[in-house]
């Protein structure tokens, strides 16, 4: 049944009886909006699909209130009360009422809504009254529509992440509200775990909230701590404002506050963060941090910190004072912005130091190659060319040393087909096929040690060194490829090119044997010199498969796929005046090398070469039936061997050793869906003398069969296990934000920014949704490398195992640790331990770093709710000595 009051209509599903004369008395008109009659003054029975109209003369209200029901409405005449029961919905412009039970007084315009109760007291249905952007749960509702003031008792009402609870609130308007015995949290429970209690507030919708005397309490109990007011900001979004620093105490540096600055939002697209910390012992740091972003247009960063810091007290004789820097950028553009153009920067440089003056970071102390690239390049529509130019760097920190390459650039012409018919009909022919391109680049480079005192004791000024150590190149490629079809059909394609390169190269390298000093020297002369080069080639690759099928067994079958490849290549030598030969040891042993390029050319005096490249790759596949499926489903497939193979080069043009050097092996696999394995090896097939030096005999000549000597590899395995998420959605939902962000290039800075915050952060990022996992990589490498002195090969080993891995003690408490361990000489580079306790709205973390460059324990107690992570409680010690 349906009722109009005041233009508002009253659903029933029930039959109820009304008094139509009645009715009427009380100052309304009754009619039927359907075909069922009304009479008077006997009573009407209304069904389920009737709907009444229900109008008043005279009526103050701006607008109609519009009621629903779903069990019974009770009309008091005397009283010009209406009280309606069930789950009721009341509106009357942008304001709506849920309730269970809902009495309108039409006298005074005031509508009562009141929850119901169980037979202990407790709530089975509150009264819920949202207006614009707010939205209350309430005990009971006092709302007067012609003034638009309402009184609740019971309040809850969430604001962002703040939850407000308040015994009594009163309504003054769409947007205020002012509540008694409020409470202020982020705790999203009816009884909150904790709370910032104050006898009165005043809250604007989605602005702020203003307290008298607050004191906070947890579980109920107040702690004496009372602050004078309370100012809590509602509104969602970025806000300039003061950031509170961490209290600090560490031996090295002694007592400090981490983190005081100030935070500014400049507009909506651009915001700045200043910090500095500061220690009893003279250490500081400061930090100057800007991000902008630009919907569909751009978005980066900008990042420059500073930090001094003191090892010991001034007099002492190993005091040492440092000053490092760190410079950061990173920037990507929309490719919608500007089509066909595209900039991106990812600046990552600094002190070769810097990253070992960063206490409580067990993994950046280890990082000791940086590397940092700004590109742009620019794309024409319907045009076969584009240009590029870019500026890049990179530092060993292990070394010092800094090379930095400025500025870069190329111009590349794609494939053209000269003769390419332009109203071609039927089959292309053959030489249509023929495409030229082109490729220009040029660079500019310099380096230098930031570990050096240039001016000073012989060290050339820094000025100096960089122009001794600035150089510039230029190149040009024309490669010519053809396109041929496939021949023996379809089962071989050949592939034949032909490709001239030129180099402009401002300096060559002479070397000089120096009988006094028994060394090498090194002789550099700038000028502008000429390389050229040009090689003609024919390719030829196939693909052989074979397959053996098995007879009861749930393997199915097995696919061998073999792709062979041979290639020939002739390469004439345009610069045979460029090859010159030294001693290099007190043996006199000779070496050619071409000052072109510095190289040395082992076991040969020219370039000219006539080569035969072979090798041959292979990929294992099985096919079988698993016992979790049945039908098709059953059949799965799995993939051995995802590669193997080799390959070697055999120069019919040299007179000696015209075997390759270096016959390069590789392996690569996936076993189980869990394991990674990657494998690679180099065999030299030739014997050595006691030096170490190749020899014109192969390793299976004079009696003995060998293969040949391996002279390096290595061997990298990786696996990572973890249990199942207790939550499927919960984490199918973390991988597609984890993936967008990856995607999405608009984001780039942002997942680069958010990764360096975990590795700083590692406590705020503890996933309970995994009850259990673990990652373990392992890694072995050797290598011959020749002596510096040029008298023979040593061997270099380096290995390593890396851990992590969390599991949950209890679905609360989680443990997590993480290790990197240097095999090869045999100590713990880094240890970290780390035991997590969720608290609902608070997060408890211990942090232990007990082993590594530099050793910390940390505790840190925070609320979840970003809004009140100024409240974090940290105890932060650093020790550095050994």
């Amino acid at each position: 049944m349906g009722v109009l009051l005041s233009g508002l209509i009253y659903t029933q599903p029930c039959i109820t009886t009304v008094y139509a004369a009645s009715i009427e008395r009380f100052g309304y008109s009754l009619t039927t909006l359907d075909t069922v009659p009304v009479s008077k003054p006997a009573p009407t029975t209304m069904a389920t699909t009737d709907t009444f109209q229900i109008k008043r003369s005279k009526d103050t209200l701006e607008a109609p209130i519009k009621y629903q029901a779903t069990d019974s409405a009770v009309v008091l005449v005397r009283q010009k009360k209406l009280i309606i029961y069930g789950k009721t919905n009341t509106a009357y412009t942008d304001m709506t009422l849920a309730a269970p039970t809902v009495e309108l007084d039409q006298q005074t315009k005031v509508v009562k809504a009141v929850r119901t109760v169980d037979s202990t007291g407790g709530t089975l249905e509150a009264a819920v009254f949202k207006t614009g952007e707010t939205e209350m749960t309430n005990d009971t509702i006092f709302y007067n529509f012609r003034t638009q003031v309402g009184v609740t008792k019971k309040t809850y009402t969430k604001q962002g992440e703040m939850l407000v609870i308040g015994e009594q609130a009163k309504k003054v308007s769409p947007t205020t509200t002012f509540i008694k015995e409020a409470r202020f949290t982020t705790c999203m429970l009816d009884e909150p775990h904790f709370a910032f209690v104050s006898g009165k507030m005043k809250m604007i919708n989605q602005q702020l909230a203003v307290s008298g005397p607050a004191h906070p309490e947890f579980e109920g109990v107040p702690m004496p701590i009372y602050v004078p007011f309370g100012f809590y900001p509602l509104n969602q979004g970025r806000h300039s404002g003061l950031m509170r620093p961490n209290f600090m105490n560490d031996e090295q540096r002694g007592l400090g506050l981490q983190g005081m600055g100030y935070y500014k939002v400049i507009n909506d697209y651009w915001d700045a963060q200043l910090t500095a910390d500061l220690f009893s012992y003279g250490e500081w740091a400061a930090s100057a941090r800007t991000s902008y972003r630009r919907r569909y247009r751009y978005n980066g960063g900008f990042g420059l910190d500073f930090r001094s810091s003191k090892q010991n007290f001034k007099g002492d004789p190993d005091f040492n004072k440092t000053r490092v820097f760190n410079i950061s950028w990173s920037h990507a553009v929309d490719g919608r912005a500007r089509p066909g153009v595209t900039f991106s920067a990812n600046v990552n440089a600094g002190s070769t130091k810097y990253n070992r003056s960063i206490p409580g970071n067990a993994v950046l102390p280890f990082q000791n190659m940086l590397g940092s690239s700004i590109t742009f390049s620019k794309t024409w529509k319907n045009k076969p060319y584009n240009i590029s130019l870019s500026a890049n760097h990179n530092q060993n920190n292990n070394i010092g040393l800094i090379n930095i390459s400025l500025p870069n650039g190329a111009f590349t012409l794609n494939n053209i087909y000269p003769f390419e018919r332009r109203n071609a009909a039927g089959e292309a022919r053959w030489y249509e096929k023929l495409a030229v391109g082109y490729n220009a680049t040029f660079s500019n480079s310099f380096s230098f040690f930031d570990t050096l005192s240039y001016g000073k004791n012989g060290v050339k000024p820094f000025m100096r060194y960089l122009l001794d150590t600035a150089q510039w190149m230029a190149n040009h490629s024309v490669p010519i490829v053809l396109a041929l079809p496939p021949i023996l059909g379809g089962r071989v394609i050949v592939s034949p090119g032909i490709s001239y390169n030129q180099s402009w190269l401002q300096r060559v390298t002479r070397y000089g044997w120096n009988a006094n000093r028994k060394k090498v020297d090194t002789i550099t002369q700038k000028g502008l010199f000429i390389d050229q080069r040009a090689s003609i080639s024919l390719g030829f690759n196939t693909a052989l498969y074979g397959m053996y099928q098995f007879k009861r067994s749930r393997i199915m079958a097995m696919r061998h796929i073999i792709r062979p490849q041979l290639a020939l290549s002739y390469t004439p030598d345009f610069n045979k005046n460029r090859i010159f030969s030294t001693q290099v040891d007190t043996t006199g042993r000779i070496l050619y090398y071409n000052d072109m390029e510095g190289q040395f050319l082992y076991n040969t005096s020219t370039r000219r070469s006539g080569t035969v490249q072979f090798g041959v790759d292979n990929n294992l596949e099985m096919k079988y039936r698993s016992k979790k499926d049945t039908g098709k489903a059953a059949i799965k497939k799995v993939v051995l061997l995802d590669g193997f193979g080799f390959s070697a080069t055999y120069d019919l043009l040299r007179d000696s050793m015209n075997l390759s050097r270096e016959i390069p092996f590789y392996l690569r696999t996936t076993l189980f869906d869990k394991i990674n394995i990657n494998a690679s090896t180099s065999l030299n097939p030739y014997q050595t003398d006691k030096n170490g030096f190749e020899i014109n005999r192969y390793a299976w000549q004079g009696g003995r069969f060998r293969l040949g000597r391996i002279s390096s590899g290595s061997v990298a395995i990786g696996t990572n296990f973890q249990s199942k998420p207790k939550d499927p959605k919960k984490e199918e939902l973390r991988k597609k934000q984890a993936e967008e962000r990856l995607n999405d290039p608009i984001l780039q800075g942002d997942q680069q920014r958010l990764l360096e915050y975990m590795q700083q952060n590692p406590n705020e990022f503890v996933d309970f949704n995994i009850q259990w996992q673990l990652n373990l990589s392992y890694s072995l490498s050797f290598f011959s490398r020749l002596r510096p002195d040029f008298s023979g090969y040593e061997k270099e080993f380096q290995s390593g195992v890396n851990l992590a891995g969390s599991f949950n003690l209890t679905p609360k408490w989680k443990l997590s640790g993480s290790a990197s361990i240097d095999m090869s000489r045999g100590d713990v580079q880094y240890l970290t331990m780390a035991i997590n306790r969720d608290l609902h709205c608070w997060q408890l973390a211990i942090n232990v770093i007990p082993v590594g460059f530099t050793r910390s324990f940390s505790f840190t107690i925070s609320p979840k709710a970003s809004l009140l992570q100024d409240l974090r409680i940290n105890r932060t010690r650093f020790f550095t000595g050994f």
